[in-house]
């Protein structure tokens, strides 16, 4: 059996390591137009701020380990072209410039994804860069070197993540995006402005609702940003807008979501049964909505990637779908969501309501505690929980998995208010923090729904 993997990031490591397992006599081969493969663009942030000394840590593969299990590793080759009528790929070494065409079996699609670049006049200054691969992780740790002013533009994870890195060693740092609030997908007013206020106290200037009409390199050499609101100059731009798929040699060939992200059926395979797909190039099942939806995370790509080798002949494991479960810390805030906000399932037309509470994790008594900032969405007819949200200065990260099950399993509010949960004064209250955001949402549909 030959395989054919496009692209080796997250999801084509994992899904050539479990092919590898599953059918050790398979010829795979791995087409990669970069010159490392499994990098952890999440840890940018980490690395450019200083929490991250040693960048290759941020690496958990290596050509030299997928040979090792067996692996044709091509690395700086770029595919040009899928035929899936002769089944067959075309390929270009980008050293010899050569090209060749060979067969294929089964063809994994597991290429990525790639920024958003707008056409807006000036976006090819030298001066604006991407952040995506290591690649430009190493040029925004050298230029930042040289620059004293430096703006984000998107304050989505990414952009959040680097303007805080950034504030933190030393430089003058501006956060614009067209939202009227930072991360708005993820996190309702009541986090953002927490969150907000955190940058106006480390000296980060938002520009919020304002969208970047051009880039300009003005008489001093540095770069002008106006937008519809203003001006900035600045001497390095970072664009974090978001990610599309790299899914064009299939265009027309299989089944595509309307921005190009590859349907895939619980199996991983596309409309063409011999052509899989997992990671950013494929769209996720969102169980909050029971619709497929582009969410490119890491978190997606793996498991996509291990469904990929598991099913590869036939079917065998269904994917679970996903909750699009996310996190960050800023400022020393852990700050996390799952599945939908208020707004978001509102948008898809479906009835919910939410709660929002502020309580301390654990008792009074105790030397010291931390408020934590939850919010809840549910459907106020099946009482099924959507979404949630945590803020906290106390770790709250894993309860954000918690809730990411719950949805998984479309448990209910009332499921959660008086689940079993352990009780010590060193970690929470006899009612986790948990069951007391469900209670709130309980005496809140109490309300909502007349007693008969």
């Amino acid at each position: 059996m030959k395989v054919t993997v496009v692209g080796c990031t997250h999801a084509g490591t994992f899904a050539i390591k479990q092919i590898l397992a599953e059918y050790p006599d398979a010829e795979v081969t791995v087409y990669e137009r970069n010159d490392v493969i499994s990098f952890l663009s999440c840890g940018i942030a980490l690395y450019l701020g200083g929490k991250v000394a040693d960048p290759q840590g941020l690496f958990y593969s290596s050509p030299k380990e997928l040979a090792e299990l067996g692996a044709d590793v091509q690395m700086n080759h770029n595919v040009l072209n899928i035929d899936p009528e002769s089944k067959t790929v075309t390929v270009e070494d980008l050293n010899t410039h050569e090209q060749t065409t060979a067969p294929y079996d089964k063809l994994v699609m597991t290429s990525g994804s790639w920024p958003i670049v707008p056409k807006i006049p000036g976006i090819d200054n030298a001066k604006v860069k991407l952040c995506k691969n290591w690649a430009h992780a190493q040029t925004l740790i050298e230029d930042a070197k040289s620059a004293h002013h430096i703006t984000v533009i998107g304050a989505g994870y990414i952009g959040a993540e680097l303007a805080e890195a950034y504030s933190t060693t030393g430089h003058d740092v501006t956060l614009i995006d067209a939202m009227s609030r930072v991360m708005p997908k993820y996190f309702d007013r009541e986090f953002t402005d927490v969150i907000e206020q955190d940058y106006r106290d480390n000296h980060v200037q938002l520009a919020l609702g304002e969208t970047v009409e051009s880039f300009d390199t003005n008489a001093d050499g540095r770069l002008t940003i106006k937008t519809d609101k203003g001006s900035y100059d600045t001497d390095l731009a970072i664009l974090c807008i978001g990610f599309r798929p790299n899914t064009d040699l299939l265009k027309g060939k299989v089944d595509m979501a309307q921005n190009g992200a590859i349907i895939t059926d619980d199996y991983m395979r596309s409309s063409n049964p011999d052509i899989f797909a997992a990671g950013d190039s494929a769209a996720v099942h969102y169980n909050p909505t029971h619709q497929n939806a582009y969410i490119p995370l890491a978190t997606n790509a793996v498991r996509q990637g291990i469904l990929v080798g598991k099913n590869l002949v036939k079917p065998t494991v269904k994917y679970m779908g996903t909750q699009s479960s996310s996190g960050l810390a800023l400022y020393g805030r852990t700050i996390v969501s799952t599945g939908l906000t208020l707004a978001a399932a509102q948008q898809q037309g479906l009835p919910a309501e939410q709660v929002i509470v502020k309580d301390n994790y654990r008792p009074e008594f105790m030397p010291t505690t931390e408020p934590v900032l939850m919010s809840l969405v549910y459907d106020p007819n099946t009482r099924r929980i959507l979404g949630g949200a945590l803020m906290s200065k106390y770790d709250v990260s894993q309860s954000a998995n918690t809730l990411s099950v719950c949805i998984q399993n479309e448990n209910t509010i009332d499921d959660l208010a008086m689940v079993d949960m352990l009780f010590q004064p060193n970690f929470d209250r006899p009612f986790n923090y948990l069951n007391i955001v469900a209670q709130a949402a309980q005496a809140q549909a109490a309300k909502l729904t007349p007693a008969k």
